[in-house]
């Protein structure tokens, strides 16, 4: 059976440099009944205003992907790391026994709009790394893999028995997602609307299942979607 949880039922905040809803359970947002899914522990939906971002800050034990929508985001970390992340970038890194980074958006005009996306690790202790994904001129129409457990199809490597795809769509365009025997999904409706099995989604609104189901969507503008598929 699928389960709906809307945009505007998130937590929301406005920092005047910040405006960002959380899916889950975050800072001063707090619901014991959404504290994670599986897995999956948070998924921000970050509108950093310009010259503005997070100074550096401390993180362990905790996978940790950024994927930016609009705007640039400027990164830099403790492993060495320090780059310009563009629309359709996905970064991840294992923070492990732990990192310090910074995200900062460099554009004095234009707001960067980001998705942080916190998944809990199999294990703890592990060394830091980093990795990157770069999807902005991927097929649409298809789910693109853009992080695993085994890092296969040159998805980046996560700590956890799960899997992060991607799929763009134009207008009209249809596309399938089988959920096996005893997984669970999470889907993130980026952009757009959609229809999922019948049920009309909206940006930011998500849908939760477990498996065995086929997910059937059909875009009524164009959208973006990222599909969880948790142990």
């Amino acid at each position: 059976m699928i389960q709906i949880r809307r945009s505007n039922e998130r937590g929301h905040a406005n920092h005047g440099w910040l405006e960002s809803y959380h899916s889950f359970s975050f800072a001063n947002y707090y619901d014991p009944n959404w504290m994670g899914y599986r897995s999956l522990r948070v998924i921000n939906d970050d509108i950093v205003m310009p010259g503005k971002g997070f100074g550096t800050h401390p993180h362990r034990d905790m996978e940790i992907i950024t994927y930016v929508l609009s705007g640039q985001l400027e990164h830099k970390d403790s492993m060495g790391n320090g780059r310009v992340i563009q629309p359709g970038d996905f970064q991840y890194m294992a923070a492990g026994t732990g990192i310090q980074h910074s995200e900062f958006n460099p554009s004095s005009d234009e707001a960067v709009h980001l998705l942080q996306i916190w998944i809990q690790p199999d294990k703890n202790g592990v060394a830091p790394r980093y990795a990157e994904r770069h999807m902005a001129e991927v097929t649409s129409g298809q789910w693109h893999l853009a992080a695993s457990k085994s890092g296969r199809d040159n998805s980046m490597a996560i700590h956890q028995d799960a899997e992060l795809s991607l799929a763009r769509l134009d207008p009209h365009q249809e596309i399938e997602y089988t959920l096996a025997e005893g997984r669970h999904a999470w889907m993130h409706l980026a952009e757009g609307q959609v229809e999922l099995n019948g049920q009309r989604l909206e940006a930011g609104d998500a849908a939760y299942l477990s498996g065995p189901e086929t997910l059937q969507l059909t875009a009524a503008t164009a959208s973006q979607v990222l599909l969880f598929d948790l142990k």
